[in-house]
């Protein structure tokens, strides 16, 4: 087996102020993803419809607001209430960990549509900027759920398994690796293939609809070897709610990479 790295969840401290890597994580994501997104402005044709660099700016305010609200609401509602109801003055005390990547996208979709409206711009143009650079947060995310030890996986007898600090003796998955390896790198790589290609890039919420898609499918996969939490263990004992929270994630991504398709076919034809 693979020898875990034990690496300190604190990356530095300056006097009484400690700084982790799971809270660099978040910052690298957000500053990789705003810095990406303006590059990939960049290869769209003037439009009133289109953000612009300012907007991309004033967004990122809406997008942490949206990260950090719906991640920690997503995970005090679908994987812990009954915790909760009974402690609600715990639910602003995200220090304690506790954040959900499902409730988490809720809240940045609620943001893009809000956002949009507001400034009168294209909800599923924005989309698609905002699903090309999440990946990047996903990966760091990942990485740093790594360092912690935390969201290990199953145990498995391979050699790649390895022995984390909280999760007992035995050998398990690295499935923090396998999502920020899927759902960082491999969905980022595509996004941004597919961004390239102007008749793909000109059809308005299929990037956003391949993200939803390509994120359902990958963790819905990655599922099966990563333990499930233990407040809830397996539902009806044989699907996570990770999984069950994905099945939506997978509908709406082919729906709207179906509705992508068909609206720009009718302009076409227009």
């Amino acid at each position: 087996m693979l020898s875990f790295p034990n690496i300190d969840p604190v990356a530095f401290e300056i006097g009484p102020l400690v700084f982790r890597w799971y809270a660099l994580a978040y910052l690298a994501g957000i500053l990789g993803g705003w810095w990406c997104a303006l590059k990939l402005l960049k290869q769209y044709g003037p439009s009133p419809l289109n953000p612009t660099k300012e907007q991309i700016d004033d967004f990122i305010v809406w997008v942490i607001l949206g990260i950090v609200l719906g991640g920690r609401l997503g995970y005090v509602l679908f994987y812990n209430l009954p915790y909760y109801i009974e402690n609600p003055f715990d639910i602003p005390k995200i220090w304690h960990g506790g954040m959900s990547f499902h409730g988490g996208a809720t809240g940045v979709i609620l943001a893009i549509i809000f956002f949009a409206l507001k400034k009168k711009l294209s909800v599923l143009r924005l989309g698609d900027i905002v699903c090309c650079v999440v990946p990047i947060g996903l990966f760091f995310g990942r990485i740093a759920n790594f360092i912690n030890g935390e969201l290990y996986g199953r145990i498995t007898d391979g050699p790649w398994g390895m022995v984390f600090p909280h999760g007992g003796p035995e050998p398990r998955h690295p499935s923090q690796l396998y999502e920020a390896g899927l759902e960082g790198l491999l969905i980022f790589i595509t996004l941004m293939v597919l961004h390239q290609i102007k008749d793909i890039r000109e059809k308005h919420g299929f990037i956003a609809g391949m993200f939803l898609l390509d994120y359902g499918i990958f963790r819905f996969i990655i599922e099966y070897v990563r333990e499930p939490d233990e407040q809830i263990g397996e539902i009806f004992g044989f699907i996570t709610m990770g999984q069950v929270l994905c099945l939506p994630m997978m509908i709406a991504g082919s729906l709207l990479i179906m509705f992508s398709v068909i609206n720009s076919r009718r302009h076409v034809r227009a």
